[in-house]
């Protein structure tokens, strides 16, 4: 008798212990991953579902030829509010204007049209 009722007490914790989908807590889904916010590919291992447009640089679709340092409204979008010049990777511009971003950034830095740093 002792047997039976140690038998009968195992599956009742382990349907205790699953959770609300009904499976116990070691069992894998079969489904597709669900990551946070409950949507498909959300989790850290799965690759990435969303779409992400290819970045085109500013200067070439516009055709600005030379970029200025006077140009302070221009420059500005290029620096963040700590002060940084921003990456190409995170603005989208190409490797030559980038370049010359930066030499404008810092002439203008240099000459007080734009802030080293964060101003506090």
């Amino acid at each position: 008798m002792a047997d039976e009722s140690t038998k009968q007490a195992a599956p009742d914790k382990s349907e205790a212990a699953a959770p609300e989908g009904g499976r116990p807590s070691g069992a894998r889904p079969s489904g597709p991953r669900q990551g946070q916010g409950g949507r498909p590919g959300g989790g850290r291992d799965s690759g990435r579902k969303f779409f992400r447009r290819k970045k085109v640089c500013k200067f070439c679709t516009e055709k600005i030829d030379s970029i200025n340092y006077k140009d302070v409204r221009l420059l500005s979008g290029f620096v963040a509010e700590s002060g940084k010049i921003v990456p190409r990777r995170l603005t989208g511009v190409c490797t030559p204007h980038q370049r010359r971003v930066t030499e404008a950034i810092k002439q203008a830095r240099n000459i007080a049209l734009l802030p080293f740093a964060a101003g506090h």
